[in-house]
């Protein structure tokens, strides 16, 4: 029986080859779209899933409030791991690590520029299931000045030879590193990414008393079944105990009246399982995904397998007329309701399943320009876990039964009598049901494309706002600290090279910040104020063309300016300051003395951070000559920049010892904040135009049975004096007034989602009435021009062919 219904539905599917063709066409590229969407999810959920005790493995977080200011941060300090060891009973290991910037390692002679270096206690190996492929996980890093090297960073450096007890220079320290392991390349999918690690004991911070410096990330290994609420409740009475003292000596308060106003200060612990998609968290290597545009894009792969099915539920009752006769020959022959339904399900399917193995030849061939886009390292995910392909098995089913069931059973319902007597063709409630398929197809496309012009019209803002400094033609050098004590000599030399117009030596530049102090205010010393924090030199401003609001910059005429400050116009509004200028900062110490800093001026706000964030209060304080590391910026001219670059690059070189030089502009880098937006907006206008596609096809198969239904009607209307546009005009009137129907259901949808995500930044655009006039006369045109080719064939079609239909 089985084996007659296949035989049977190939058959009806090789008569209807056009059908066959829209139907698989809409299918395949709805379904290519899912499981792209599909392989980008999996992919950023999998983050971690990988290492062996990912369930047990935790992140400690700072959460803190001082002032106004909020810390929600990854960033934790020295003593903290060691003491959770002995004092917290569910923690069975911990490792502390510290990322680098990029650093020069010098094999011999050969420099090599590492820019993934990280600094792991001893216990890395034991939490983290990285496996070694030369070394005990024990030993490796369990003295100072020893490295352990991925497998490609060692194949580069020291190419076919053994590099284990080799030596190599790490920066500028002195001391040479031996090599003690070899380790695999981190996957991918690891938050943590390395090419080499350095022992933690090497780092002079490792044995650092304060609890209230926190420049490292801290690792917990707990023991199973551990409490977590238990173990934070703990962590943070630890917590207490050792930063009372401390509260009292920095702050002159003890820590009950520190949060009797308001302020806090605790830790809780982050399943590393969590790390990749919370956000909300700073610190770490990879940038987390926000995990509300993975929702978004799940939902956008639901519209469009909705629309695929309604395509298909579409064009199936569209050729209703066509396959009247092949119904009413069937049931003569004493074929049952029940078996024509199955029929025609079973046909659903198949076409279902060829749309599959299309859709993944299509995903296969198309993943490597996918990545590209959106700037990610997706695999071909059918083999990647075992549920994948009985997962794809079981869609492949749903979507043919579901697309096919009102057909089914549609055309299973037609009456011998009727069809025989060619009574077929008048169904009203068939044809409001297509109608309310089409318009429901439209909505979704015009969801789509609404939300993709809000949000390229929120990056174009992003990428265009100004953001209180100029970004243009500003490059800047890392590893500052390469020119060594030579900094003024370094930028004398640079600006003698004709393309440079100033330059600029500081520890912090917008976007990349590395120093969130508390700070205090003469006569008011129970209060703390938090505030981001830049040593900058005398050309600091003038290089970033920061405007002032008050007050001066500093200058080398004013001895006393190396102990002063400026602060941004956010630190005085926060702080209540009537008269800044004449107040006094006393910045962090550990000396018995406070240190004063005058503040000789305010500066303009400028956007430090992405435009997420609402500016905060910003501290400039002048980097005297014992602070050498950081950044360089140099303002260049617009011409001639690949020769600037060059010289620029020898002078470098010639400081620097012969080190390469690693350097970008700002406003690439800026613009690289805004990743995850980028991507969703492409990814946004790829499926939306993807999305129409199959709506049109839904929509070319409606049209095709209007006109079906209306030829006798239409040979008439032409035989009583009818023009070609008349005609016209008659045949898309009625999808025009569905398109507009669909507006009025997508409008609402789309306002309410757009303002929701546009929330979640603090600079933003109005959502305007252009937006969703704009997504209407987009989808007016796609129609239009669906529809159009058709109306005008039989607009100008003989009446007498017409009036000779059936």
């Amino acid at each position: 029986m089985l084996g007659k219904l296949f035989k049977h539905s190939f058959r009806a599917l090789n008569r209807n080859k056009s059908y066959v063709f829209l139907n698989i066409t809409g299918l395949s590229i709805g379904l290519a779209c899912s499981l792209l969407i599909a392989s980008f999810i999996i992919e950023e959920l999998s983050y971690d899933k990988f290492y062996k005790n990912s369930k047990e493995i935790y992140r400690v977080i700072l959460d803190g409030k001082i002032g106004e200011q909020q810390i929600l941060s990854a960033y934790t300090c020295a003593p903290l791991g060691p003491t959770l060891i002995n004092e917290l009973p569910e923690v069975a290991d911990f490792c502390r690590i510290e990322f680098w910037s990029e650093v020069i390692i010098k094999n011999n002679e050969k420099s090599f520029a590492v820019s993934r270096f990280m600094e792991a206690d001893s216990s890395f190996f034991n939490i983290f299931s990285i496996k070694l492929i030369n070394g005990d996980k024990n030993r490796v890093l369990s003295e100072p000045h020893t490295l352990v090297l991925t497998q490609s960073e060692a194949h580069r450096i020291f190419g076919d030879e053994d590099p284990v007890n080799s030596l190599l220079k790490v920066g500028r320290d002195s001391t040479l590193y031996r090599v003690t392991g070899i380790m695999e390349d981190f996957p991918e999918n690891s938050h943590i990414q390395a090419d080499m690690i350095g022992s933690f004991m090497t780092n002079p911070r490792s044995n650092d008393p304060t609890w209230l410096s926190n420049s490292f990330f801290t690792y917990v290994l707990l023991k199973p079944h551990s409490n977590i609420e238990d173990s934070n409740q703990k962590l943070n009475s630890i917590l207490r105990k050792y930063i009372a003292p401390e509260v009292h000596r920095y702050i002159g308060v003890s820590l009950e009246d520190f949060y009797e106003k308001g302020n806090r200060y605790s830790m809780f612990l982050q399943p590393l399982l969590k790390i990749h998609v919370e956000p909300e968290i700073e610190g770490g290597q990879k940038s987390p995904v926000n995990t509300k545009y993975l929702w978004i894009f799940g939902c956008v792969a639901m519209l469009i397998i909705i629309i695929a099915s309604i395509n298909f539920m579409n064009l199936s009752t569209a050729q209703a007329s066509q396959r009247a006769k092949e119904v009413g020959i069937k049931k003569v022959s004493g074929s049952s309701k029940s078996l024509l339904v199955t029929q025609f399900i079973l046909e659903s399917v198949i076409l279902s399943f060829i749309s599959l193995i299309i859709s993944l030849v299509l995903v296969y061939l198309l993943l490597p320009y996918f990545n590209e886009l959106l700037a990610t390292h997706l695999q071909f995910i059918i083999f990647k876990a075992w549920w994948i392909i009985p997962a794809l098995f079981i869609l492949t089913i749903l979507v043919g039964f579901i697309s096919g069931s009102y057909p089914a059973f549609f055309l299973s319902s037609f009456q011998v009598v009727n069809v025989l007597k060619g009574k077929i063709r008048n169904n009203n409630k068939t044809g409001r049901l297509r109608s309310v398929l089409v318009v429901l197809q439209f909505s979704i496309s015009m969801i789509l494309i609404i939300a993709t012009l809000i949000m390229y019209r929120q990056m174009n803002f992003m990428l265009n706002k100004d953001l209180g400094f100029d970004k243009e033609n500003l490059m800047i050098i890392e590893r500052g600290g390469s020119i060594g004590n030579h900094v003024n000599a370094f930028k004398s030399d640079i600006l003698d090279i004709n393309g440079v117009l100033s330059v600029a030596s500081s520890t912090a530049i917008p976007g990349h910040n590395n120093n969130n102090n508390g700070y205090m205010i003469k006569g008011r010393t129970e209060e703390s104020f938090l505030m981001q924090t830049n040593w900058v030199d005398y050309d600091y401003f003038k290089t970033y063309g920061i405007k002032l609001n008050s007050g001066r910059f500093f200058s080398p005429d004013f001895s006393l300016d190396k102990d002063a400050c400026i602060i941004n116009l956010s630190a005085v509004k926060q702080f209540g300051l009537s008269n800044p200028l004449s107040e006094i900062v006393l910045p962090p110490t550990d000396s018995v003395v406070p240190i004063e800093s005058n503040i000789i001026g305010v500066a303009d706000d400028f956007n430090f951070e992405s435009l997420h964030s609402a500016i905060g209060p910003y501290i400039f304080r002048f980097k005297n000559d014992s602070i050498n590391w950081g950044y360089f910026s140099l303002r260049l001219k617009p011409v001639h920049l690949k020769s600037t670059i060059e010289e620029i690059e020898k002078t470098w070189k010639s400081y620097s010892d012969n080190e390469p030089m690693k350097y970008y502009f700002m406003d690439e880098d800026f613009n690289r904040m805004y990743y995850q937006e980028k991507q969703s907006s492409r990814l946004s206008m790829v499926f939306s135009v993807l999305a129409v596609i199959i709506a049109s096809l839904g929509l070319f198969g409606l049209t095709s049975y209007t006109i079906n239904q209306r030829t006798k009607e239409i040979g008439i209307r032409k035989t009583m004096g009818s023009s070609t546009m008349e005609i016209f005009i008659l045949i898309s009137r009625e999808i025009i007034f569905l398109v507009f129907i669909s507006a009025l259901i997508a409008w609402p949808v789309t306002y309410y989602a757009g303002d929701k995500w546009i929330q979640s930044f603090y600079y933003r655009i109005n959502i305007s009435i252009w937006d969703f006039l704009a997504g209407l006369i987009i989808a007016l045109i796609i129609a239009v021009a669906t529809i159009t080719y058709q109306a005008l064939s039989i607009a100008g079609t003989n009446p007498a062919n017409s009036l000779r239909y059936e």
